[in-house]
């Protein structure tokens, strides 16, 4: 199996790999990457075969991962490029072989502060993912989010399903409901052979700092006050990232072609409840009253509820998460990123940097 894997050195896609290579060792990625500042090369570096670089074993990368041969090539580009992004999927000509497109902006708060670049790599990269696919007729999967269906009300029983209307609130959220929208057209006027799946709020080991739980993670592990948007009332539907990536390898396996499918764990959780989780397996809940964070001033536009109805992904594919005790789950993450702090170190300092410009304790 050959597979080209755009954003495989962002936090899912990294993850993703990872897992193609306990569960293939004799597969060969290609990671198409950009490398913006969202991406980490450490997070594949035992896995990666540089082009041009020799090596023994006919060039073949030992994966500690797996503990066999594999084939892991990071291709340094953007997806955008449609030189670069024809001339890799050009290479994909067996059976099993696919484009997985990950490849995105992904983060809420820098769609608000500067869209244009979720235009261009949500909206112009896609395209160019897709009609490489249709022009060398190679199998796709698409990964999109639960964003793109707007939120719900805190009170309404009601999740998101295959057939829920999108309404996306954010640049981030509308170039990846436009991205979708691509997909489907291709499908359906051009024949691509596609997939999507639209999935909750991940978390886990290797996601950049920005996001909620690991700046979270790393505030504390800092000796800084941790922060929380507004009450914290906000519900995300939380799934690990091995088990969102478990769901894609099946889809990619099992999925019928030109089919949405939502993958979610039934993780509903108020960011407070998050953030109060964090604090508690830490160690940094006071007494008195404080419980080790701050309130700041909420984000614009902040979604209320997310969640996400899996059933069809279940009873049709087959596949069930594993990671569904959340503490548990946060408690292994808190592992990963304090036993990997170079890992974050370097680009924390201008994180919290940039969040000093917008927030305010309430």
């Amino acid at each position: 199996m050959r597979l080209v894997v755009t954003g495989g050195a962002g936090f899912i896609g990294a993850n993703f790999v990872r897992t193609v290579i306990r569960e293939h060792p004799h597969a060969h990625v290609t990671v198409l990457d950009s490398m913006t500042y969202a991406a980490n090369r450490a997070s594949l570096e035992d896995l990666i075969k540089v082009p041009g670089e020799g090596g023994s074993d006919d060039d073949e990368v030992r994966a500690h991962l797996a503990g066999g041969p594999a084939r892991v090539e990071l291709v340094e580009a953007d997806c955008a490029d449609a030189a670069v992004t024809d001339r890799l999927i050009a290479e994909l000509t067996g059976p099993d072989d696919a484009v997985v497109h990950f490849a995105a902006e992904s983060h809420n708060d820098n769609s608000l502060a500067t869209p244009w670049p979720f235009v261009h790599s949500n909206i112009v990269g896609t395209y160019a993912v897709l009609e490489s696919c249709r022009r060398h007729d190679v199998r796709l999967h698409h990964v999109s989010t639960d964003e793109v269906y707007g939120d719900l009300q805190l009170d309404d029983p009601a999740k998101f399903t295959p057939a829920t209307a999108y309404k996306p609130s954010s640049p981030y959220s509308a170039t990846k409901a436009g991205a979708d929208m691509l997909v489907r057209a291709w499908v359906r006027s051009f024949g691509v052979r596609a997939t999507i799946s639209n999935c909750s709020n991940n978390y886990g080991p290797r996601q950049h700092v920005e996001k909620f739980i690991p700046r979270q993670i790393t505030n504390i592990l800092d000796g800084r006050r941790p922060r929380l948007y507004g009450s914290g009332a906000n519900v995300r539907d939380w799934i690990h990232v091995d088990d969102h990536n478990s769901a894609v390898l099946r889809i990619l396996s099992h999925g019928e072609l030109g089919r949405t499918y939502l993958i979610g764990a039934d993780g509903e959780h108020s960011n407070l409840a998050v953030m109060t989780a964090i604090c508690e397996l830490m160690g940094v809940a006071g007494s008195g009253g404080d419980r080790g964070f701050d309130h700041v001033t909420d984000r614009p536009g902040h979604d209320l509820r997310y969640a996400i109805d899996a059933t069809v992904t279940r009873e049709e594919l087959g596949w069930e998460p594993r990671h569904t005790d959340l503490r548990e789950g946060l408690q292994q993450t808190i592992d990963w990123y304090a036993a990997n702090r170079d890992w974050w170190e370097p680009v924390k300092e201008r994180v919290e940097a940039r969040y000093a410009q917008t927030e305010r304790v309430l």
